[in-house]
């Protein structure tokens, strides 16, 4: 058994309870060839929320107390028909897909424990939304064979650990400004009604050079951290996104929360998917890590 679901027996599970992320090497060749096919789901029609979640350290995906947090949130959520993720570490202008077939995942990172580079996540792919995606850009978007990376197969072992559910990347265009990035979520908005979930993936409050190995917990954030992470709430709750948008001149210490902005950006795409109808705002899982990292995940509708 994959040593995320043998140390988290009894955690709740999200999207397609009861089956657990396969090893390395544990699909077998025609069910990787199936999957790569797979259409999306028939169904659909409710309305999918949109969701922002921080995804810390790659040890999350061996972390049941912390995973078993997102495997909650999403348990609640009626399942959809896809999965649009946009994460911090695919930045490529203008937005672009990444891969539709079923490959091994990206593991983007070193220095971790060996068990994260043998987890498989098998999800089908979604070629049905790429083409969809164009038509809402009014063009054809650019297709590349990449991999998944852990932004968005950490997250997705516990939000649906099945990996059934078609699962599609989405650069993010981070040099086209925030402004553009606002305008590409709400461009996508209309794929709330389709039943795709659509998931920005990074972290409110991100800064590596100042964590603090001895507090794994977050248990005492520094104030410029907390600070920081308190505007993000209170701008999101007052539904004030010109605030959020203009984050650069409108929020505290950005250059301490965000030396780079990346790990903030996704975020600006799910607040403008959000922003075509004003929905309820709620923050399945708050709190910190490490210090000083955000776990802050935000779930519009």
């Amino acid at each position: 058994m994959n040593a995320l679901f043998a140390a988290g027996a009894g955690v709740a599970a999200g999207w397609g309870a009861a089956c657990s992320p396969q090893s390395r090497g544990g699909a077998t060749t025609s069910e990787r060839d199936e999957g790569a096919s797979s259409p999306l789901k028939a169904g659909g029609g409710e309305r999918m929320p949109v969701g922002f979640v921080g995804h810390g350290a790659p040890t999350l995906a061996i972390d049941p107390g912390k995973g078993g947090d997102l495997a909650r949130w999403s348990k609640n959520l009626a399942q959809p028909r896809a999965i649009l993720a946009i994460s911090a570490h695919w930045e490529d202008a203008p937005a672009s897909a990444g891969t539709t077939r079923v490959q091994d995942l990206m593991y983007d990172f070193y220095g971790f424990p060996d068990e994260l580079y043998q987890i498989a996540y098998p999800s089908p792919g979604a070629p049905e939304l790429v083409r969809r995606i164009g038509a809402l850009m009014g063009e054809e978007i650019r297709q590349e064979d990449r991999a998944l990376d852990h932004g968005v197969w950490v997250p997705l072992l516990h939000m649906a650990p099945r990996a059934d559910v078609p699962v599609l990347q989405l650069s993010l265009p981070s040099r086209e400004g925030p402004e553009a990035l606002f305008e590409l979520g709400r461009k996508l908005a209309p794929l709330r009604d389709e039943g795709v979930f659509i998931l920005g993936s990074g972290n409110v409050v991100h800064n590596l050079r100042r964590l603090s190995w001895d507090d794994p917990q977050g248990v005492s954030p520094p104030a410029w951290a907390a600070e920081f992470d308190q505007w993000v709430q209170e701008v999101i709750d007052r539904g004030a996104y010109d605030a959020l948008v203009d984050y650069r001149h409108k929020s505290p210490g950005l250059r301490v929360a965000h030396p780079t902005e990346e790990h903030f950006q996704p975020l600006l795409v799910a607040a403008g998917a959000a922003s075509v109808k004003r929905d309820p705002v709620s923050y399945p899982v708050e709190g910190f890590e490490y210090g000083s990292i955000s776990r802050r995940c935000v779930q519009f509708g």
